[in-house]
C-alpha cells in the first residue's frame, strides 16, 4: 500500500468521515512514510458503513474478512486491503468501537482524532497517545516495535 494508493482511497471516500490509524496513522504524525505497509488501517462512522462500502466497491474493493461489529476487510484484485473498523460517535466527539469482549469496547477520546500528512496532504489521523494505547496487550511484531519506537518521540 503507497502513499498514493492511500490519497486516492481518502479521496474515493471525500465527504465521509473516516480517519487513518495503524502503519499509514503514524507515518501520517510523521508526516512522511518511515516503512513499507501492507495495509491502511481506517476507522469510520458506522453509520456511514453503507456509502463507504459504495465508494471502495466502486474502487475494486470487496469484503474478504469479517469480524463484525469490531472490524472487517476489504481487498481489491492487486492484493490491497483496508481494515475498517466501525465507531459509534458520542455527542462530546469521542467514539466506541465493539471489541472481542462483550462490553469493553474501545474506546476513542475526542482529542484522539487529530491531523497528519500523508505526501504533503493533511488527513485525518489518530494521535500518538491513541496509537500508543492501541499496540498494549499483545507481543509486538517487528513492525510495531518500529511505530513504538516512533511514536514515542511524539508523546
Amino acid at each position: 500500500m503507497t502513499g498514493e494508493d492511500v490519497l486516492g482511497i481518502l479521496t474515493a471516500l471525500d465527504g465521509l468521515d473516516v480517519c487513518v490509524g495503524g502503519g499509514w496513522g503514524v507515518d501520517a504524525l510523521a508526516g512522511r512514510q518511515t516503512r513499507p505497509h501492507g495495509d491502511l488501517d481506517l476507522m469510520h462512522r458506522a453509520e456511514q458503513e453503507p456509502q463507504v462500502l459504495e465508494a471502495l466497491a466502486a474502487q475494486g474493493f470487496e469484503e474478504t474478512l469479517s469480524w463484525r461489529p469490531v472490524r472487517f476487510v476489504l481487498t481489491d484484485h492487486n492484493g490491497r486491503e483496508i481494515d475498517l473498523h466501525p465507531l459509534r460517535y458520542q455527542e462530546d466527539g469521542s467514539a466506541e468501537q465493539s471489541s472481542l469482549t462483550p462490553g469493553e469496547p474501545f474506546r476513542y477520546p475526542a482529542r484522539c482524532f487529530v491531523t497528519g500528512t500523508i505526501l504533503g496532504t493533511r488527513v485525518r489521523c489518530l494521535s500518538a497517545e491513541q496509537q500508543l494505547f492501541f499496540h498494549q496487550g499483545y507481543e509486538p511484531r517487528e513492525r510495531d516495535l518500529h511505530d513504538l519506537a516512533l511514536l514515542r518521540t511524539m508523546s
